[in-house]
């Protein structure tokens, strides 16, 4: 049987554990941050890209602001689909209330 490490995440209604080998922890820690952290970003990452969450619930579990969320995608390489389309739907809403 081998140490391990417990980590823990916290989120609005709800927290996990995880608990993998302390030798393993170590060199995931070696350059600091908060692995617990990391953690709970990678996994709402990949339930966002599997389609399982939605951005708005993304948010909530990180505790995101609304404008921090657009940041945190593109830092992971996740960028918003917005079509020429959308650009157009976006001008005609505006020059319809007079902007």
């Amino acid at each position: 049987m081998w140490e391990s490490r417990l980590l823990c995440a916290r989120f609005p209604r709800g927290s996990w554990s995880l608990e993998i080998p302390d030798d393993i922890a170590s060199a995931l820690t070696a350059e600091g941050g908060d692995l617990s952290r990391r953690a709970l970003e990678g996994l709402a990452l990949e339930e966002l890209r599997a389609g399982r969450i939605t951005e708005p619930q993304l948010r909530k579990m990180l505790g995101l602001a609304r404008i921090e969320l657009d940041g945190f995608l593109k830092s992971h390489g996740i960028y918003q689909d917005y079509t020429l389309e959308d650009f157009e739907q976006e001008r005609r809403v505006l020059k319809d209330l007079g902007f």
